[in-house]
């Protein structure tokens, strides 16, 4: 389904105070000032949406609630210093829930969508950094970071501003993890608590995770969608491991169940020794809708969707021949059809699910979408693409047109400064068909050749689909002069489950095979492209192929671009703190599984390194951590080979500060101008 085609009540956010459009180039500047839609609910009614704007001011940044029905202007709700995030509407469509730090902490406040101040609803030694109302709205569930051999809030607080005071600084551990992500384990956890709401406040809230000294929900990036009320109130469920001295091996994550008032959870999915998540349950409260994995210690195995009967207590797969792998669950109004997020051939389509028969539909199938909510006849859902920010649309369930509810950047992006952009596919490894997208540059004129930006994605279970990125935005090498190749190798998702399992224990065969002949190919397909003055980036195992190409494919590239790439699988699989990852990955620990780390690490090939390689990493990093990235620079400057090092001191495995980017982006296309430009001038020579 095309998007942008219909466009009743497309606004932008505010008539009256809209500048100019820009004629500007894009870059890096245009992509921090860009507006960023956040925390978007829809009311009861179903035409009436609450959302959340983050922009850039002469002042700085600043973010606001804006309410708007369809067909109608937005009207600005909030105006405050503070982000209003985690949006809740009342049952009755006249109150908003959400949580602000305008108090000083991160606490629930509400107002009233017809008019009149916020009110402040929590006020808690500590702060609130998640919550769901109960159907009813008479309880809320939240989640709170608190220190596990406490069992109040207060002495929570207490430990941690007395951490802060203590001068003696050491760390001491008895078990893994010991570092997660970008922080050092610290004796704090997510727990749930569940408060009633009286008025304009709440009761003393009950820890129902006491029993549980594990993440929930879980980190780094998990959020309420693993929380749910039950349909009457009385209890809570939610994903979490089991307290074990195996947390960082295993990804057993279950489904648990307890009272509101505490106790002992149950746990719900205790024979399946994969990964559960994300419980929804119908309206109706008859059916628990979850995702599933299969394979115990695998992160990328495909999500079935299951449905519990709770009536009966039977479980089954809802559609178990299909082979794609579910990111997002939620019920329609009646209990028969689910509406279920997946990505398809380099899109993130939504369909509708008959949880009966397993039949399903597209509803919305091209770029990236996700859902919002159903209500009312109509699917609320965000969507973004290669040339397009994150924008708000609905779509009827009949399958029409969608229409796009806001313009949020309709005046501070150059749709002219974008390069057109188009799928391709060719025979790779085996002679399978494997899928990529080329993008021309901004300024492209026919009859011309243009130097490449070859982008690898990184997972190394991901894709470079058909999105509009934060970081790594492909638009950026458009408007730099490049055309950009991306090319999802096997290994790639989307592409049904054994495609993704392919890279398995074959980290530098069939992905280097692909790369090599999705080169080719879009410079046959693509004349416009010069293939042989190219240079190559990427990020995590888009680093780790920067190495390998290095020394398998060193006359592919005229420069490499390194970002947080793994250089030494043997000392990567030692201090990395997701262990289940690298064990998946090649068969073992290192000790068990010896010749598949050693096949395809890159340390091995250095004597047939030569090409140059601009070398970036975040010292915050305990994914891949920093001493990969300067084991690789040490390589480089040993071997008098042209290499530069990048390291941001305050970054992880990614590039979150907007400074930061602008940096990166600097280096980055600075580094590739001058290997590719090197090679037009001498050939024009």
């Amino acid at each position: 389904m095309k998007h942008g085609i219909v466009l009743g009540g497309a606004l932008a956010l505010s008539a009256s105070v809209v500048a100019a459009p820009t004629t500007a180039p894009f870059d890096i500047h245009q992509l921090n000032g860009l507006s960023k839609l956040h925390s978007t609910v829809v009311l009861p009614d179903g035409n009436t949406v609450v959302y959340g704007v983050k922009k850039k001011t002469a002042a700085g940044a600043r973010s606001d609630l804006y309410l708007q029905t369809l067909g109608s202007e937005p009207r600005r709700l909030t105006n405050n210093k503070s982000t209003e995030h985690n949006l809740v509407v009342s049952k009755d469509g006249k109150r908003l829930f959400f949580l602000s730090g305008r108090s000083g902490s991160s606490q629930i406040w509400s107002i009233a969508l017809d008019g009149g101040e916020a009110v402040q609803l929590s006020d808690l030694p500590l702060d609130v950094d998640g919550f769901k109302l109960s159907n009813d709205n008479s309880q809320v569930v939240m989640q709170i970071r608190v220190n596990v051999e406490c069992d109040t809030l207060a002495c929570s607080k207490e430990k941690q501003d007395a951490h802060k005071k203590n001068k003696q600084k050491g760390r001491h551990y008895d078990q893994l993890m010991v570092r997660h992500w970008d922080t050092w384990g610290d004796g704090l956890r997510n727990h749930l608590f569940v408060a009633k709401i009286e008025g304009q406040s709440l009761t003393a809230p009950v820890d129902v995770t006491s029993g549980l000294d594990t993440e929930t929900p879980p980190k780094p990036f998990s959020g309420m969608e693993e929380v749910s009320f039950t349909p009457d109130g009385q209890h809570v469920v939610f994903s979490a491991k089991a307290a074990s001295h195996d947390q960082a091996w295993q990804t057993n994550y279950d489904l648990w169940q307890v009272p509101v008032t505490g106790g002992e959870p149950v746990n719900l999915t205790e024979s399946n020794l994969a990964w559960d998540a994300n419980p929804v349950f119908s309206d109706d409260g008859r059916y628990l809708a979850y995702l599933a994995m299969s394979k115990p210690g695998f992160e990328a195995d495909r999500f079935r969707v299951m449905l519990k009967d709770l009536r009966s207590g039977e479980t089954r797969e809802v559609s178990p021949l299909w082979d794609r792998s579910a990111s997002g669950i939620a019920f329609a109004e009646e209990s028969h059809t689910l509406y279920v997020t997946a990505q398809n051939l380099g899109q993130v389509a939504i369909y509708a699910m008959d949880v009966r028969f397993g039949d399903k539909r597209p509803l919305v199938e091209e770029g990236s979408n996700s859902l919002v909510k159903v209500v009312g006849g109509k699917l609320f859902y965000t969507h973004n693409s290669l040339q397009s920010p994150n924008d708000l649309y609905v779509v009827g369930l009949n399958g029409s047109e969608p229409t796009r509810l806001t313009h949020l950047n309709q005046d501070l992006l150059n749709p002219q400064g974008l390069g057109e952009f188009q799928q391709f596919n060719f025979k790779g490894w085996n002679n399978e068909t494997v899928y990529g997208y080329w993008i021309k540059p901004a300024n492209f004129e026919k009859g011309s050749k243009y130097p490449v930006a070859f982008l690898v994605h990184g997972g190394p279970q991901g894709s470079f689909g058909n999105r509009w990125h934060s970081r790594w935005n492909a638009q950026l090498w458009a408007a730099a002069g490049f055309g950009v190749v991306m090319v999802d190798f096997h290994g790639s998702t989307g592409y049904g489950q054994a495609f993704t399992d392919s890279i398995s224990l074959d980290w530098g065969g069939k992905p280097l095979e692909d790369l090599q002949k999705g080169l080719a190919a879009v410079g046959q397909q693509q004349p416009w492209l010069d293939t042989n003055n190219a240079c190559a980036a990427g990020g995590s195992y888009g680093g780790y192929m920067m190495n390998w190409i290095a020394g398998n494919w060193p006359d592919g590239f005229k420069c490499l671009v390194n970002h947080a790439g793994l250089f030494d699988m043997r000392s990567f699989s030692m201090v990395t703190e997701e262990l289940w990852f690298p064990e998946h990955e090649f068969g073992g620990t290192y000790w068990d599984a010896t010749e598949n780390y050693e096949k395809f690490n890159p340390v091995n090939h250095i004597n047939n390194w030569r090409t140059p390689m601009l070398v970036v990493h975040g010292a915050k990093d305990y994914r891949v951590p920093l001493e990969q990235g300067l084991a690789a620079f040490t390589v480089l400057q040993r071997k008098n080979i042209p290499s530069e090092l990048l390291v941001f001191e305050k970054e992880n495995h990614w590039i979150l500060s907007q400074d930061n980017l602008v940096q990166w982006y600097d280096n980055v296309l600075g580094w590739m101008k001058r290997f590719t430009m090197a090679s037009q001038d001498s050939s024009a020579n």
